[in-house]
């Protein structure tokens, strides 16, 4: 295993991105297994926390594995060998309607306490527990970058070789901890891998809101 759990991953993620501490980072997670880990990197940077929503879209008889991707805007990501699973047109299409129906529900639930901050002129940093074909990543790149930030950072503990040089091309700056050549599942990379609830995400974003006391 490569990591213990996501909050050492997190740990080891913030040291790496450690030139940012003080300049007031925007860390943005992917939901929702990201969120605990973006939570802990806002705090050691002095960054504020909030979400990128976007989702992948399932291929036809294995759900799990992403096809492609769908922002908050409607945006498609479609990877290459999309047509190959039978994700044909009609498809993609019923999909994304389906994904972006969850994302505004998620939308609701997740921001009900302050409106998502703006990532304009801002370092921006994306978070996710690790990429497998890193389409949920490509758009969250994508919706970000059209939003103009300062600097867009993907900061991820675990990816495939073929992916991460996918995702570099859409960041800044990207931060991987392991890039290991036998890949199967982002889970193998963690000891501990439970998943992460929507009660969870919501306490998260709901605490990050508040202003931190002065010392």
């Amino acid at each position: 295993m490569a990591f213990r759990n996501r909050a050492e991953a997190a740990m080891k993620l913030a040291e790496r991105l450690s030139a940012y501490k003080g300049k007031n980072p925007l860390v943005l997670a992917i939901p929702r297994g990201a969120v605990p880990m973006a939570r802990i990197l806002a705090d050691a940077l002095g960054g504020e926390l909030d979400v990128v929503l976007v989702r992948k879209l399932g291929a036809p008889i294995n759900p799990e594995l992403a096809v492609g991707s769908v922002d908050e805007s409607g945006w498609v990501y479609v990877a290459d060998f999309a047509a190959s699973t039978g994700a044909d047109t009609a498809y993609i299409e019923a999909e994304k309607q389906r994904q972006l129906e969850v994302m505004r529900k998620r939308r609701a639930q997740y921001t009900a306490a302050r409106p998502p901050i703006d990532p304009a002129g801002r370092i921006v940093i994306v978070v996710d527990d690790g990429l497998a074909t890193g389409a949920t990543m490509i758009s969250a790149l994508h919706a970000l970058r059209v939003r103009k930030p300062a600097r867009l950072i993907a900061a991820v503990p675990v990816a495939p070789p073929d992916t991460l040089r996918k995702v570099e091309k859409l960041a800044d700056e990207t931060v991987c901890l392991d890039v290991p050549e036998y890949f199967m599942a982002v889970g193998q990379f963690y000891a501990e891998f439970p998943q992460v609830e929507d009660e969870e995400v919501i306490a998260l974003l709901r605490t990050a809101a508040r202003p931190h006391p002065q010392k």
